[in-house]
């Protein structure tokens, strides 16, 4: 049996104020190749605005369909989202499939998902995405029934399939948003638990393929054994939709929690931004950001400017970043460099990192104390707590109990307040 290959030409309206399009074109161009559409041409054109119904103009329409049958094309991929009346529209005028960016994110996404709960956050993205183009749909599909009597339209088969079509999205909709909203309650829970052990949490932001998932396998390397599960890292778009989260022990007892999130691209689809709300939330909760860029980029000002919009809408403010320049040696930069809070490394050289967590450790443990407690000795069990739980510096035994210096975090500090002599 022969496989389709899908063949598309990439069309763009280069809108006045739209600095960012030859590379928006160029990502679009990646996007289609992540999902192995072979890209064969692209058609681009200058407008003050995109048009209402058409998207591009008239005589561009022609074009495009002389373009594609040129070239073998069976596929048309627009740069932006596609009104349901554009879509209609365009079908019609090209006489072939037509998909928009937002479609095209939406199948990315759709084959990435791992886990359950990101396939329903996609499946709930595709549905809303879905619902509206339906709708649009009725006007040409109920004129098959025609006809009027009885004071009553008659419904045509068309619009009739759809009115069921539209009621069963409606349905699953509802009962994904359920579904969500119980997963949300349950991260929520987590989260709350986490804020209450006093543990940092750590979490890892930043652009599609910028080298977030290749950052926290090289910081689980660093600070755990080589048994610690490592994430998933390939180098394409959206290899992670899926949050992982790890729990890191350092050698001086201390602890954190390394998260990592979904990477963005720009005009991330808005239904897709809240469909991940509860995954993208787990930024919010964090007491540290690591806004991962891929500096070899020569568009990375870009991403981190989307990276920020993106964390913005979700409600992700206000939390202490490092920003970490990634793929230095690839720009020809140099690093290991530190330079307040930002960081230029190559996270595929472990080398590189040791500055970096320093960095980390400042940041998160900069609230940490060193205390001198004078432990009595019918208290063992404080004793064991604090050797398993802070970072014991020294240890003598006195006349009348366990002398310890310790380093433990200010929360920690006021149980042990009727033991401490010194800090």
């Amino acid at each position: 049996m022969d496989i389709l290959v899908e063949r598309a030409i990439l069309v763009g309206v280069h809108e006045q104020n739209a600095e960012h399009f030859e590379y928006e074109m160029e990502e679009l161009k990646n996007l289609a190749e992540a999902i192995d559409v072979e890209v064969i041409g692209h058609v681009t054109q200058n407008l003050e605005k995109r048009h209402s119904s058409l998207y591009v103009g008239k005589g561009k329409v022609e074009e495009i369909k002389r373009f594609y049958e040129e070239m073998d094309a069976n596929l048309v991929i627009f740069n932006d989202e596609l009104s349901p009346s554009q879509i209609r529209n365009l079908e019609q005028e090209l006489e072939v499939k037509v998909i928009d960016r937002t479609m095209l994110i939406l199948d990315i996404f759709a084959r990435r998902a791992r886990t359950h709960e990101a396939r329903m956050q996609v499946e709930l993205a595709q549905l809303q995405y879905t619902l509206p183009r339906l709708v649009g749909l009725r006007a040409s599909l109920g004129r098959q029934g025609g006809g009027t009597g009885g004071g009553f339209q008659n419904k045509g088969a068309g619009e009739t399939k759809l009115e069921l079509d539209r009621r069963k999205i409606e349905d699953q909709i509802a009962k994904l948003r359920k579904d969500l909203e119980d997963v949300r309650d349950r991260r929520d829970t987590q989260r709350k638990q986490r804020k209450k052990s006093g543990i940092p949490v750590v979490s890892i932001v930043g652009y599609t393929n910028a080298g977030k998932s290749t950052l926290m396998n090289g910081l689980l390397r660093k600070m755990e054994d080589e048994s610690t599960k490592q994430v998933f890292e390939k180098d394409m778009l959206f290899a992670t939709l899926d949050t992982s989260v790890r729990h890191l022990k350092l050698v001086d007892n201390k602890e954190f929690l390394l998260t990592d999130t979904v990477g963005f691209v720009s005009k991330l689809p808005h239904h897709l931004i809240k469909a991940f709300r509860s995954t993208l939330e787990e930024a919010r909760g964090a007491d540290l950001l690591l806004h991962v860029v891929n500096v070899s980029n020569e568009e990375y000002r870009h991403m981190m400017d989307v990276t920020n919009e993106t964390l913005q809408e979700v409600g992700v403010e206000g939390i202490p970043t490092l920003n970490i320049y990634n793929k230095s040696d690839l720009a020809a930069v140099p690093y290991p460099v530190i330079a307040d809070d930002n960081a230029w490394i190559a996270a595929k050289d472990p080398a590189s990192l040791d500055p970096l967590v320093e960095l980390i450790k400042k940041k998160i443990f900069g609230q940490y104390v060193t205390c001198k407690l004078l432990v009595p000795f019918d208290r063992g069990d404080v004793v064991s707590y604090l050797n398993d739980t802070a970072n014991v510096k020294t240890t003598e035994y006195e006349e009348e109990g366990t002398m310890m210096t310790v380093e433990m975090n200010s929360s920690e500090r006021t149980k042990f307040e009727e033991f401490i002599i010194s800090h």
